[in-house]
Formats: structure tokens, sequence, C-alpha cells
């Protein structure tokens, strides 16, 4: 027993040490930013304010603190492997129930090595399921943020707003962030339609207003869309183009239009692999001589190892999600990560 007890402690120690090493190590002119729908991290109780009780312990879902502490020792396993020695400096998440279950995940895992600060707010969406942003505040120091609700014939409907953060990276550019989690297809795609192209016209509006504001602003746009790049709410209302010909600064650019060539993508249903995980930036960032910039190779899916499992019925790999139905699968999440990687000039 004591000597169990001592290769427990000795692990936590080399866990602790890697993580400090792994901070120290960052490289100062790189600069990343993760995005993750990490499928429902719920607190255990239950807030007569929102859809939740199928997340605590009596609920359909048996989620209990044991589930939850495994759940968030795995997105930190996820976060602190996505991109190497760089750890991520924003996380965008989605599918979060409140502040709460952040501050557990940046004090109760490793992620506590790392010097990080959350933005979030409750959002109007009937499950109370929301979006919300960590960053390391030596690396990011935020000028503002808001979020912004969707509204169908200007009526505020009950989803997910879209988080806005603009804030200078490393002391030396400004960056403007959006955070997205659109409107589901869960009651049929073409059902849903409306409601995914109203967020991308609040969307456009914002990014517009800032084309308006500044000249050529470096603008980063993540977030589960519920839509492939391809679809109406994407490339013709937010008009997020492929990347070919001359960059045009004040133009958005999808950096995964292209992956639906290839059998794989954020998220599986049955056979067939869906981007609707994606990294959308401004020909400003693509086209920088100076300050922050990024090339398409830099916008990456998660695929590591442990965050896939072997699809026995349909073929292939598929995310090692948290649970299929009701029944409790223990893994990470239905979707992969995305990470965008920025450079700066030295």
């Amino acid at each position: 027993m004591r000597r169990k007890m001592e290769s427990k402690v000795l692990l936590v120690l080399l866990i602790v040490c890697f993580s400090q090493f792994s901070y120290s190590q960052q490289n100062p002119h790189n600069f990343s930013i993760l995005f993750y729908n990490v499928e429902n991290i719920f607190d255990i109780e239950d807030d007569p304010e929102t859809e939740d009780n199928y997340f605590t312990p009596g609920g359909e879902y048996h989620w209990t603190g044991k589930r939850l502490n495994l759940k968030l020792l795995n997105i930190s396993k996820a976060i602190l492997s996505a991109s190497g020695w760089n750890v991520p400096d924003i996380l965008l998440f989605c599918e979060i129930e409140n502040r709460d279950v952040l501050e557990k995940l940046i004090k109760n895992t490793q992620l506590k090595s790392y010097p990080y600060k959350i933005i979030h707010k409750d959002s109007p969406d009937h499950r109370g399921i929301d979006v919300g942003m960590v960053y390391n505040y030596e690396r990011f120091n935020p000028i503002e943020y808001n979020y912004y609700p969707v509204e169908v014939n200007q009526k505020k409907i009950d989803t997910r707003e879209i988080l806005y953060v603009s804030g200078v990276v490393n002391g030396t550019d400004t960056l403007h962030v959006f955070g997205n989690h659109w409107p589901s297809r869960y009651s049929g795609f073409m059902e849903t339609k409306s409601l995914r192209n109203a967020a991308a016209k609040l969307l456009k509006t914002k990014v517009d207003e800032l084309y308006q504001k500044y000249a050529a602003p470096k603008i980063v746009i993540m977030g589960d869309f519920n839509d492939n790049p391809e679809d109406e709410s994407l490339s013709a209302v937010l008009i997020a183009k492929k990347v070919e010909g001359p960059i045009i600064e004040n133009q958005l650019y999808n950096l995964f239009f292209d992956r639906n060539k290839v059998n794989s993508g954020t998220l599986k249903y049955q056979s067939q692999w869906f981007i609707f995980d994606q990294i959308i930036v401004s020909g400003s960032l693509l086209s920088s001589n100076s300050g922050i910039y990024t090339k398409p190779e830099n916008a990456k899916i998660v695929t590591l190892p442990f965050l896939l499992e072997q699809d026995e019925k349909f073929g292939g790999k598929k995310p090692f999600r948290t649970y299929y139905g009701f029944s409790y699968n223990g893994g990470f999440s239905d979707h992969l990560p995305i990470l965008l990687e920025l450079n700066s000039e030295n």
C-alpha cells in the first residue's frame, strides 16, 4: 500500500513538473487558440431556471461528481496535448453549463499550472449551455468583450450568444476573436436553417462594424456552426471564402473549406464525418507584414489517438465521446478540438 501511495505521489509530481517545464518552453513568438465543443460539461446541481435535470445524480445521465471530475481531467489532457510545447493561449469552449465548471477545469486539473483567467456569461439557451473563454493573462490582455444575442424578426431566441473579445497579443498587436455555437440541426436541417442564417447575419454585421472602425482588423472566428463550410449560412451569409487567389485584407476566409474532400472532420454521424467546427480568419491575418499572422496550414483538427476510438459499426475511427444516448462511455467529447497557431514577428 505504501509503495502504491509513493508511486501515485511521484506520478503527480512528474505531471506537475512536466506542466511547469512545458510552460517555460513556450515560444514567445507563437500564439495559439483552441476551440472545443466539450459535449456537455454540467455541474451536478439542478438549476430550476434551465433544463439541466438530466445532468444530476438522479437524472437520466446519472451525472455524478466522479464523472464530472473525470470529464474535466480528460478535457485538460486534450488541451495540454493539443499543440506540443505551446499550450494554447486562448481556449474557447461551448457546451459548458456555467462559470463554475470552468473554474473547476482551470483550478482542479493540471491547467492550474498556467496563468488562466475566465470570460463567461450565462446564455439564454434553454438547456443552460454557454460559450466561454479561458485566456493566458500573461500573453493576452483583453480590452473589451461582449455577448451578442441572436434574433429572428427582432426577437431574441433561446440559443447561445456570440462571444466577442478584443485584446492585445504578447503586448504587440490587437486581435479580435469571436466564439460561436450556432443553433443545432436537432429539429431537422431545413427546419433550423433560418436560425443559423440569423446567427451568420449577426456575426457578419459585427465583423463589418470592425471593418468600419479599424483599418484591416485582425479577426479570428471559431466555433461549432452546426453547418459545413459550403452551407448557406457560412458561404453565402457570412461570406467566408476558400483561400485562393489574391488575399483581400477585409475578406473572411474559411481555413477548413477544403476539408470536406477527405473522409475526416470534427464529428461523425453514422459513417459520415462533418466539419461543423471551423476556423475563419480575416485576410489581414493571412497577408500581414507585421505583428501577428497565420497561414492556412496552421489551422488544424486535433486528432490525438486518445481522442478517438474504433468504430465497430461503421468502420474506421470516431470521437471517443462521454455518452452514447444515455449510456455512459467515459470519453472526451463527441467533437474533436480545433487549433489555430499564430506567429508574430521577432
